[in-house]
């Protein structure tokens, strides 16, 4: 009993250590952000899709809010590899030695994946909406007066998602290496996984079809890869377990 009091203050302990860890690395990271923030946002204002726009500010704290997001998202992307290590660093212990360098491929594997996600959101869906509300507003006469504010909050909440909805491959790697899914439970739910990726996709787009088009067959596209990455690590699942058997027999 009393060892596994002492299990558990260690766990406590650790999880403590690695959260402080967390905090002080995205402390010192968001002080740097600020320097970055400023020309990661005179670059998106100067980008092609928003020559053509006249940014306005319609509150006095329009672009300290600007700043401050940005800051904020710049030091929680630099630091989420960290996190993530810190994260696998806690679980670590629990894992095989195989297991740990599979798990510790996965930090530069999600980042990649969120990275491709935002720069597929941004480089070819962004541009076509913006577009295309241009030209809607041009044929229906309307003189428009944007506000930075409301620009770069369509442009996060455009982008962002994105990120992490590339993560579904990893995620559904992890959790088959777990056994909590399995590449046949995934094929079997496949028709209201399409229903719940068409919702998303519908609620991250304006209304209309093609933008909508755009992102949800690149969702649908995810969720097969999830599929086939799910088979692959579940192989190697079903042959541990047998090399498992066979080592106690």
């Amino acid at each position: 009993m009393n060892e596994k009091e002492m299990s558990v203050y260690d766990h406590i302990g650790e999880l403590r250590k690695r959260l402080i860890y967390v905090v002080f690395f995205f402390f010192i990271v968001a002080l740097g952000s600020f320097f970055l923030a400023e020309p990661v946002i005179l670059y998106l204002q100067n980008a092609e899709e928003a020559k053509e726009l006249t940014m306005n500010a319609f509150r006095m704290t329009d672009p300290i809010k600007i700043y401050m997001n940005f800051a904020f998202i710049i030091a929680l992307v630099i630091s989420s590899p960290f996190l993530l290590y810190q994260l696998w660093a806690f679980i670590s212990p629990g894992l095989y030695e195989k297991e740990r360098k599979v798990t510790l491929s996965y930090i530069p594997i999600s980042v990649v994946l969120f990275l491709v996600g935002v720069s597929f959101s941004y480089f070819i869906l962004f541009p076509f909406v913006v577009n295309f509300m241009t030209r809607l507003a041009n044929s229906l006469d309307i003189n428009q007066v944007i506000g930075i504010n409301e620009y770069f909050q369509f442009l996060l909440q455009l982008t962002l998602p994105f990120g992490f909805l590339f993560q579904l491959p990893v995620v559904v790697m992890f959790l088959t290496r777990l056994g909590i899914v399995t590449p046949m439970f995934l094929s079997k739910i496949r028709k209201y996984a399409y229903f719940i990726l068409l919702v998303i996709g519908g609620l991250i787009t304006p209304p209309e079809i093609i933008s909508h088009l755009m992102v949800t067959v690149p969702l649908f596209g995810l969720y097969e890869i999830s599929i086939l990455v799910s088979r692959s690590a579940y192989r190697k699942v079903l042959k541990a377990e047998m090399m498992a058997a066979n080592g106690m027999e």
